[in-house]
């Protein structure tokens, strides 16, 4: 073949490979714009429908609509309260805002307002009321309780069955919908599949007073919800400096809770859980088998150890996937700033006295001192 009909072919590859190329980066280019022109037009709807559920529904109104906000309303029950009345186009999206602006202190009251106010005006003017009510219902929730206790005590205090608490908060779509409103607190942690009750945890103790008949689940969790934000805000800045997420937190908090009841021994026990962590052992704590069984007993067997769970820290190191149960707000405190010391071993007495040893040889002489 001579040297010029081997220079046409060479030149004829190279035209067919920067065609190709060409045709290549057209392809590419039209694909890249298909999406982009998508991504825009998703971004400019999405932007116009909250700028439009923001802006007062009627700026130029001049109608005034008495409306009641009664005492106990969440920030979900205002929000649809003002849209059924027609002072905002979304309660969903006032939730949102609310939450975004870190609003919160709402008050009951009787409130005169215009579909002309702007959300900012409507959230500065719920921050004024006053109403003396006495509640409707009034719930306590004591540390240590889990999600199927709670049900029981609101079943007993509240027209909501202990079915219909059981199944709203195993409800995947609704826990969903949670993460999504309460951000700082949950996370998609809360939905792995080991998990026995996703909010298991996140319903902090306390007291709750209730101001209308017809309360909903909704009503309760939510309020429960506000109230845990509220004792964890406050920390979350050291946990992330932990480099610990608030789910291993509140799981640490809760094992801390069911080991001891006074501050002093459980910031102390939650220093022998960190030096267990940290040198690689099983935390090893009794209620966390008691919780994989499902039971409440006041000793745990040696058979119960055996549970195949990854509740179980006999079984498995590291910390359960999951909280076992509520707990106090020093309990969380005592998880963030434990008591250096160099335990790796603590002993619950009969008589309710807590032990704590170095070493598993003294663990052992003081079971046998406690113990027998």
């Amino acid at each position: 073949m001579s040297a010029s009909k081997k220079g046409d072919q060479y030149r004829q590859k190279l035209k067919t490979q920067y065609e190709e190329r060409k045709l290549a980066r057209r392809i590419v280019f039209i694909t890249l714009f298909v999406i982009l022109t998508a991504m825009i037009t998703v971004g400019i709807y999405g932007y116009s429908y909250l700028k439009t559920a923001v802006q007062p529904v009627d700026p130029n109104s001049d109608e005034i609509t008495e409306i009641d906000i009664p005492l106990g309303s969440t920030v979900g029950m205002i929000g649809n309260i003002l849209e059924e009345n027609g002072i905002i186009s979304n309660g969903k999206v006032f939730r949102y805002y609310v939450k975004f602006k870190n609003e919160s202190d709402f008050q009951a009251g009787t409130y005169e307002f215009s579909p002309s106010m702007t959300l900012d005006e409507i959230i500065a003017a719920l921050k004024t009321g006053k109403v003396l009510l006495d509640p409707v219902y009034v719930v306590t929730i004591p540390e240590g309780k889990t999600i199927e206790e709670m049900a029981t005590l609101f079943a007993t205090h509240t027209p909501v069955s202990e079915d219909e608490f059981l199944d709203k908060v195993n409800n995947t779509d609704y826990i969903e919908e949670l993460i999504e409103l309460y951000p700082t607190i949950l996370s998609e942690e809360i939905l792995h599949p080991d998990i026995r009750t996703p909010l298991e945890g996140y319903l902090f103790a306390a007291t709750y007073d209730f101001y209308e008949e017809n309360i909903t689940v909704e009503d309760i969790v939510e309020k429960m919800l506000t109230k845990t934000e509220d004792i964890i805000l406050p920390y979350v800045e050291q946990i992330g400096d932990m480099n610990w997420s608030v789910h291993e937190l509140v799981t640490m908090a809760s094992l801390i809770e069911n080991e001891a009841r006074d501050a002093e021994h459980r910031k102390r026990i939650s220093g022998v859980f960190y030096n267990r962590l940290e040198a690689s052992m099983p935390l090893q704590t009794d209620p966390t088998v008691l919780y994989a069984l499902g039971v409440k007993k006041d000793r745990v067997l040696y058979e119960d150890l055996e549970v195949d769970s990854p509740y179980n820290t006999y079984k498995y190191a590291g910390l359960p996937v999951g909280p076992i149960s509520n707990f106090a707000e020093n309990s969380i405190e005592a998880a963030i700033n434990p008591e250096p010391s160099n335990y790796y071993y603590f002993l619950a007495s009969l008589d309710g006295e807590i032990y704590y040893a170095e070493t598993y040889e003294k663990h052992l002489q003081l079971i046998e001192e406690h113990r027998r």
